[in-house]
């Protein structure tokens, strides 16, 4: 199966996401912020959803990623959140990874696909925007195979008690009866 066709299948037939990153495309393109994605649950659920024939699931968040050293404050996420949320009135949760890297005592990030090389689970770390001819764009840190094998696997990079928190706090296995754990 070409994984990457197949999601941005999915994605192309859903609106709510279409419409999320044209907004979330358009803010950015405005703003001169090249290196942005929208990430974690918006695309693993999906994925998991359609494997699960499952109607989509509610998102508690939609995470918006970007990478700006020339701004790093909280205030600036909240900002953009604000003119998103003004825009499409969705759970949007901003951060700018460029000042992340100190709340999660690692090295600093250099992009938001460096960022991401450091999430708890492998299958959060999976991002998709629109670039600026309006094409989707499916970038993984580690691919897309374990989020389509349904399996959920900790990533040696990252915290191991931080990643047993998250599996222990999600719902996953509960929502998704066929996943798997695999450290």
């Amino acid at each position: 199966m070409d994984y990457e066709a197949q999601l941005k299948d999915w994605l192309l037939s859903d609106a709510m996401r279409m419409s999320a990153l044209k907004l979330t495309a358009q803010f950015f393109a405005e703003n001169e912020v090249e290196d942005w994605f929208i990430a974690a649950g918006f695309v693993r659920n999906l994925v998991w959803d359609k494997l699960h024939d499952a109607p989509a699931s509610k998102l508690n968040d939609i995470d918006v990623i970007y990478w700006c050293h020339e701004e790093t404050s909280i205030y600036r996420d909240k900002l953009i959140e604000l003119a998103l949320t003004e825009q499409m009135n969705l759970p949007w949760s901003v951060k700018n990874q460029a000042r992340m890297h100190k709340k999660n005592n690692h090295p600093a990030y250099t992009s938001c696909m460096n960022a991401m090389s450091y999430w708890p689970e492998k299958q959060t770390a999976i991002a998709v925007k629109l670039d600026e001819e309006g094409e989707l764009c499916v970038e993984s840190v580690f691919g897309l195979e374990s989020v389509f094998n349904l399996t959920v696997n900790y990533n040696p990079k990252a915290d191991e008690s931080a990643f047993m928190k998250r599996v222990a706090s999600k719902p996953w296995f509960n929502h998704y009866p066929r996943l798997s754990l695999e450290l």
